[in-house]
């Protein structure tokens, strides 16, 4: 029999669970086949992790104000994310469907919750504060000086990688697999290129200080806004709030009933059909054992990948940041933090140190555009093809008819709107947008995962961490509106 889950969705249908040996195609998982098919959206969440909070946000915060009164907001916000993004991938792997089409189920039904979502995700992100900044730094490694505030060049430069989006995705089989792919290169670069300069150029106090930084709760420090605190809470790990538009990977990826729903094909792969509404298993001894083991693998994911590579991006650039200060003799501002380090360093070390930085600037900020960029159009795909019966017919089954041409049309409207500010302003922006989910998507959260089948709800205190990043991100934000009308609710 079909399985009812909320309102104004159609029921899911009931099939077995898949193990994940048949869906790897492999003989077992151990550590080999872990790595090398099982990970794989956490490095996606990742690579727009490290980027707008731990390169430009967590950087520009602890370079202006140190780390005591700063680092326990990141510790808390990425423990706190990453349970959110478990609870979100765990409706995925137990349905089949993306968080957007999920929400649709939740009272008074998918007509508010699906183009709501849609709606705070383009607005939060469409700003392309992480494009502008990459324009910044390519500009900067192009012709071995920071851009002038205002020139035209670096928003070309941010243009130009939007299309180079564009082009990987088209060039993919699978795009969630060529994510991956590409944020494997890109992380590994980004970490190691990370901790050698850090090694080399770094002193011990300074790491000692940033790592007790995270572990000594204390006030914010006097003169921080408001806007920067929420921003440094709601960049740090990945979004806040609105995590959940990067964990429909896992329904591509093949993890649990993502496998029987199908996945997102590029250009160069074959037609592929996803479902328009998901597929759930019975609660059956089998099932209920395949669960436990998909859903080990997801913890393995999220807190062995996404939480140590997330708390790694925040401290190996944020004490970088601190040196950096401290040779120049200056701060940065919102016009130069994303060339700040080369600028920093090409004045003590030279030329080649320069170049070193810009180059992993560049990256970082690049992994962050390229799985920012293509989740609001996945979102948007995603939403528009489950709800929408005269869409499925006009594309005839096949997603990519919609997807590719929403993403140009995205990439015009991005194109424009970076022109209007600078790019640390438009990444405070969204960062503070997505506080605003942390007030909306873990009550709808509890409504669906408390309906899923028995194996794969929820114990009680995952509720109570859902309510936590509610009250915590969500306070940030209600802070970061009242600054802007007015005054803020608390001051530092």
């Amino acid at each position: 029999m079909p399985y009812r889950l909320g309102v104004s969705r159609p029921d899911l249908d009931v099939a077995d669970l898949p193990t994940p040996e048949e869906v790897f195609k492999v003989g077992r998982i151990g550590p080999k086949e872990l790595v090398k098919y099982a990970v794989g959206p956490s490095l996606i969440a990742l690579g727009i992790s490290i980027g707008s909070g731990e390169w430009l946000i967590g950087p520009r915060t602890v370079g202006e104000y140190g780390f005591v009164g700063v680092g326990w907001v990141i510790v808390v916000s990425a423990v706190l994310q990453t349970f959110y993004n478990v609870e979100c991938s765990r409706y995925v792997l137990a349905t089949g469907e993306t968080p957007v089409v999920g929400w649709g189920r939740v009272p008074p039904g998918w007509k508010l919750w699906v183009p709501l979502s849609v709606f705070i995700v383009l607005f939060a992100f469409i700003a392309g504060g992480w494009a502008a900044s990459a324009g910044q730094g390519l500009y900067a490694l192009v012709h071995g000086v920071v851009p002038p505030r205002g020139a035209e060049e670096p928003r070309l430069w941010a243009i130009a990688l939007l299309l180079l989006v564009f082009a990987i995705t088209a060039a993919a089989r699978r795009v969630s697999r060529a994510l991956e792919l590409a944020n494997w290169g890109m992380i590994g670069a980004i970490l190691a290129g990370l901790l050698l300069i850090d090694l080399f150029v770094v002193p011990f106090e300074l790491w000692w200080e940033g790592i007790r930084g995270f572990f000594t709760p204390a006030a914010p420090p006097p003169g921080i806004t408001a806007t920067q605190l929420g921003a440094l809470a709601g960049f740090t790990a990945l979004a806040s709030g609105l995590n959940w538009y990067v964990m429909g990977h896992y329904r591509d990826k093949g993890y649990g009933m993502g496998h029987r729903a199908g996945y997102l094909s590029g250009l160069r792969g074959e037609k592929r059909e996803i479902l328009a509404s998901g597929v759930t298993f019975d609660d059956s001894p089998e099932n209920t054992a395949r669960w436990r083991r998909w859903y080990r693998l997801l913890l393995v994911d999220m807190w062995g990948v996404f939480f140590v590579g997330a708390m790694l991006g925040m401290l190996l650039p944020a004490i970088l940041m601190a040196q950096a200060v401290r040779l120049s003799g200056d701060k940065p501002t919102d016009a130069d933090v994303s060339t700040f380090v080369a600028a920093a360093l090409d004045e003590e070390y030279g030329r080649g140190m320069f170049y070193l930085a810009l180059v992993l600037g560049v990256l970082i900020l690049f992994s962050t555009q390229l799985g920012i960029f293509e989740a609001m159009v996945r979102v948007t795909t995603d939403a528009a093809h489950a709800t929408s019966p005269r869409l499925r017919r006009l594309i005839e089954g096949d997603p990519r008819r919609f997807y590719y041409p929403f993403m140009l049309v995205l990439l015009v409207a991005i194109s424009v709107i970076i022109h209007f500010t600078l790019p640390q302003n438009l990444v405070n922006w969204s960062a503070n947008m997505s506080n605003l989910g942390a007030l909306i998507y873990p009550f709808l959260l509890i409504y669906l995962n408390s309906r899923l089948p028995k194996a794969a709800r929820p114990r009680p205190w995952h509720y109570v961490i859902l309510v936590l990043n509610f009250l915590f991100f969500g306070f940030f934000f209600v802070n970061f509106v009242a600054d802007l009308v007015g005054d803020p609710l608390v001051t530092f």
